[in-house]
């Protein structure tokens, strides 16, 4: 790594290794000390701030990153990670910078069989210790008495239970699961007024063809960087140009794909619905087209040809697979004034019983953050 770093500045080695110092500090007193914190109370917030203000906590990730890194697309490479939270790092708060020693400390890791196979084991883990799942069984009401949550509805069958524990999109939970409780309008009204991260355009595909020059995690910049982000979650314009997450998960689990052929999905982060008017509908096999053409042009020679299935997952299918406000993929953006105790509570503050995990609460998204909040 600092061999490469220096290729491109032998000054940025020192700054490199002077960041990773401070990012250190802020995986210490941002993930180890306050990761675990609930922040139920403003008091946890206050007890916090005076190191978070010592970390420069205010100034964005890109900015703190830019402080110590000369070369502009080193300062990308160290950057872009706010994404996979989805954070714009020319804008939240440079707490996030802790994600580099997080993934240096315990790396990156895939589960064999894939995320599927994670799912599946959660849910082995569950049934053992006598839970029992639902599939197919959207719930349509969180049912609440007296300031109680005590239990929910499916398909018109109430189902009691001692606490509910939400892991639904925060905004879907209290606009539609909690629309007949008046103790949350409260909670309602200031989700409404809160910022939602950038959303996802996805292709899945399948391919008879290996590309050798490649790695089971792939990131391809775009020449613009800050114009491109600016575009993603301040614009709404569909750009013409975009960077890409190529995941090749073949190449070191050949269970995920038929002998001969190969499985990748390609990921490119895209303004969410409350900013676009994109009618993705028409859009979703263009953008796909597109997005295939600059894959094969610049890294892949002869990909569509070798094309055997393939699949898209747009903005729209975030709302309507996963009730994602906006097409969110990420839900709340976490920026210092949504994140810690200004984020969601895992606790409501004012139904009893009624908890939340996931992407929207404490301690925020991606799957550490995801697991953590549960």
């Amino acid at each position: 790594l600092l061999a490469q770093i220096g290729k491109r500045n032998p000054a940025d080695i020192k700054g490199y290794q002077n960041y990773l110092a401070y990012a250190e500090k802020v995986y210490i007193e941002g993930y180890e000390k306050l990761g675990q914190v609930p922040f139920l109370r403003f008091w946890d917030m206050v007890k916090a701030a005076p190191q978070l203000v010592k970390l420069n906590a205010q100034r964005s990730v890109y900015s703190t990153i830019s402080s110590y890194i000369k070369d502009d697309k080193t300062r990308q490479a160290l950057s872009f990670n706010s994404l996979l939270i989805g954070g714009n790092p020319f804008e939240i708060s440079s707490v996030y910078t802790l994600i580099h020693p997080l993934e240096k400390k315990f790396g990156v890791h895939f589960p064999k069989g894939g995320t599927g196979a994670m799912v599946r084991a959660m849910v082995k883990v569950f049934e053992d210790i006598g839970g029992r799942i639902h599939c197919s069984s959207p719930v349509e009401r969180i049912i609440t008495h007296a300031g109680q949550a005590i239990g929910v509805r499916v398909a018109g069958e109430f189902l009691p239970a001692k606490v509910v524990i939400s892991n639904a999109d925060v905004h879907h939970t209290y606009n539609t699961l909690l629309q007949d409780e008046p103790l949350s309008k409260r909670a309602t009204k200031a989700m409404n007024k809160k910022d939602f991260s950038m959303s996802l355009f996805v292709i899945y595909f399948g391919a008879n063809k290996r590309f050798d020059n490649l790695s089971h995690h792939n990131i391809m910049f775009g020449e613009r960087y800050k114009g491109l982000l600016n575009d993603i979650f301040k614009t709404g314009e569909l750009a013409d140009d975009f960077s890409i997450y190529l995941h090749a998960p073949s190449e070191t689990d050949a269970s995920l794909a038929p002998e001969g052929h190969y499985s990748y999905y390609a990921l490119a982060p895209v303004p969410n619905l409350k900013i676009s008017d994109v009618d993705w509908e028409t859009e979703s096999p263009i953008y796909a087209e597109r997005i295939l053409k600059y894959l094969e042009e610049h890294y892949m020679p002869g990909l569509r040809d070798s094309i055997v299935i393939k699949k898209f997952f747009s903005p729209l299918d975030f709302v309507t697979e996963l009730n994602a406000v906006h097409g969110s993929a990420f839900s709340l953006t976490p920026t210092l004034r949504q994140s810690a105790y200004f984020r969601v509570h895992n606790r409501d503050d004012d139904i009893k019983g009624l908890y939340f995990v996931g992407a929207g609460t404490h301690p925020g998204a991606g799957i550490p953050g995801v697991v953590g909040s549960a």
